[in-house]
């Protein structure tokens, strides 16, 4: 297997590449992932199931859109393929180091930079892609309120009920939306989509990176909402945003709505405590006038 995939990169990048040595890394929950060299070059390759291909093709297209939109660092995509049983996706190789003031700083200036890139197209992207290995599901879709309603809650919501999911104030929650949102009118942002701290870093010469994305055009609070969900970016990344792009009025309530989504997606993913927290963050969205 791995000869094959040196020799798609070979061709890929026009020279020999050997497969000479390779080590197993951290690469999330959701694939395996290693370290592939040939003494000069290193390349970063995450496996799967064959079945999965997909989801790296979504990713591949993902980071090229944002590379392309030329904001924000991420990893270039090498090459996707299946091998025998094996999905593979081929990413460059970043060597990570530790963010200081300045680098975050830089990412938020860079992420709001990134966020003012825009669809006419509407909200949603040009395919399907994943959100962890749960499908994300992306019509374009003139309206936000409806995206979000139908193919980000909607859509987890349904999947939650068939793994067993309890939400009593799920019907409830759902008509409240267009309420929760009114007034609120955002464009439709080319966001990252999965912008939790594990996703964002440094290299070591202090240029800031994201990671792994789940590529759309949202509104770009989907992004700011969960870099708050499992811990939180530095304070200077926010202010440095929020001097690009001002963060609109009434962003508190519409974190709580927009990370929702994520749990409820670790709920189906994981299953565990995320009902629960997902029922008291319902809850709250309900009893807030």
């Amino acid at each position: 297997m791995w000869n094959q995939i040196a020799a798609h990169i070979s061709t890929v990048i026009g020279e020999d590449f050997q497969a000479n040595h390779r080590r197993s890394v951290g690469g999330g929950s959701v694939n395996q992932a290693y370290a592939l060299t040939d003494g000069d070059r290193s390349y970063f390759v995450k496996l799967n199931q064959a079945i999965r291909i997909a989801m790296f093709e979504a990713e591949a297209l993902g980071l090229r859109q944002i590379l392309d939109s030329k904001t924000i660092r991420v990893p270039e995509p090498i090459c996707y393929g299946v091998v025998d049983e094996s999905a593979y996706i081929v990413l460059e190789w970043l060597d990570l180091g530790y963010g200081d003031h300045q680098a975050w700083e830089e990412m938020g200036r860079n992420l709001a930079a990134m966020h003012k890139v825009t669809s006419a197209k509407g909200f949603g992207w040009d395919q399907n892609n994943t959100i962890g290995f749960i499908p994300q599901i992306n019509p374009w879709t003139v309206s936000w309120v409806k995206f979000f309603t139908e193919h980000r809650l909607g859509y987890q919501f349904k999947l939650a009920i068939c793994r067993g999911g309890h939400f009593p104030k799920q019907n409830q929650l759902l008509a409240a939306i267009p309420t929760i949102l009114a007034g609120h009118t955002p464009m439709p942002s080319l966001v990252h989509g999965d912008l939790w701290t594990g996703n964002a870093a440094v290299t070591r010469q202090g240029e800031p990176i994201i990671l792994d994305p789940a590529t759309y055009f949202g509104d770009r609070e989907v992004d700011l909402a969960m870099s708050q969900l499992f811990g939180s970016f530095p304070p200077n990344f926010y202010s440095a945003y929020n001097d690009v792009l001002p963060i609109d009025p009434g962003y508190k309530q519409r974190k709580i709505l927009y990370n929702l989504y994520h749990i409820l997606n670790h709920f189906n993913q994981f299953g565990g405590s995320y009902e629960y927290q997902a029922n008291q963050m319902i809850a709250s969205l309900c009893e807030t006038p």
